[in-house]
């Protein structure tokens, strides 16, 4: 547009191979643009007032947001491309594969015995995390309970290597499994030297908690809370600016209320953890989670496969 100021439009055309027909038709569409784009224009206003808030999500889960919080309702598909059509692209740190290590005898891992985690307080994951903030190294044990990926407990230390938070998070446990008479609550840990000592150990049998341990060297057996850890880091560092925090106890605090009561989660449908929970305590459907849609397409992959195999075996021994 500005060059046409200074040079003729038709040579600038042929300069750059495009017909003088098509400049004079994308110009018109610049100063008179159409309905569609006029909309989209108005609906990509929400995706960058919360990408500016929480820039370490992509299109899904501030669609989900939005959504949850307005009530517009846009596909995944059309949040896609007024995202794309805006620039706007998730800050997130992706993590390489790591190979499988050995199982551990003293405690196996039972969550990988096919467990069908269908109640609350049923299996209930463990981990711990570090980082920086205030000028000060902190370390932030988080316990989920893997039903409906909510945060029932959590401990915070400013001391290296302490074990104050992973006993104040593992009270916070005991406390909402009071409640809960006769509740078998299996604990899934890694092979940490806290998770390994004698005195969380002594500890369990007291709360009716069985303990589970992934193998030696393995973050993948403990996926859904190593995932977490990640995210809890990337939004509290991209999108509420935690190094620069000078309360941090209670920044964690409100992180984790956030957590569980504005966030939605994509293992959930896109609802937040505490929604899901309202939800099955009413008596209504819960959304399938989509690894339980996967998890039971590929058990009926394998039994259809066992079928064949077995008609295959009968036709063999029925001919001789």
């Amino acid at each position: 547009m500005e060059l046409s100021a200074k040079w003729p439009v038709k040579a600038l055309c042929r300069a750059m191979s495009i017909s003088r027909s098509g400049f004079y038709k994308w110009k018109a569409r610049l100063s008179k643009p159409c309905p569609r784009v006029k909309k989209r224009m108005g609906d990509i206003v929400p995706f960058e007032k919360y990408h500016s808030k929480y820039p370490s999500h992509g299109y899904r889960w501030l669609n989900a947001k939005i959504r949850l919080d307005t009530g517009l309702a846009m596909s995944d598909q059309y949040a896609h491309r007024c995202c794309r059509f805006a620039g706007m692209k998730s800050k997130s740190k992706h993590y390489a594969y790591k190979a499988s290590g050995e199982e551990r005898r003293t405690f196996p891992n039972l969550v990988m015995a096919s467990i069908k985690v269908d109640s609350p307080m049923q299996v209930v994951a463990s981990d711990m995390t570090a980082f920086w903030a205030g000028g000060t190294y902190w370390e932030l044990a988080l316990y989920m309970d893997l039903w409906n990926n909510e945060i029932v407990g959590y401990g915070l230390s400013c001391r290296r290597g302490g074990r104050n938070a992973y006993f104040d998070g593992l009270k916070m446990v005991a406390e909402k499994k009071k409640g809960m008479d006769g509740l078998e609550l299996i604990l899934h840990t890694d092979q940490g030297s806290v998770y390994s000592s004698k005195s969380f150990n002594e500890l369990l049998p007291q709360y009716r908690i069985t303990h589970s341990m992934s193998r030696a060297g393995t973050p993948t057996d403990n996926g859904a809370m190593e995932a977490i850890n990640g995210w809890a880091k990337v939004e509290m560092f991209v999108g509420f600016d935690v190094p620069h925090c000078q309360d941090v106890p209670s920044f964690v605090e409100s992180y984790i209320r956030f957590f569980n009561e504005e966030r939605p989660s994509g293992a959930l449908g896109y609802l937040t953890p505490k929604a899901y929970r309202e939800l099955s305590e009413a008596g209504k459907t819960v959304p399938k989670k989509p690894s339980r849609i996967r998890y039971e397409k590929k058990r009926a992959k394998i039994r259809e496969a066992k079928e064949v195999k077995n008609e295959n075996q009968q036709e063999v021994s029925t001919k001789r």
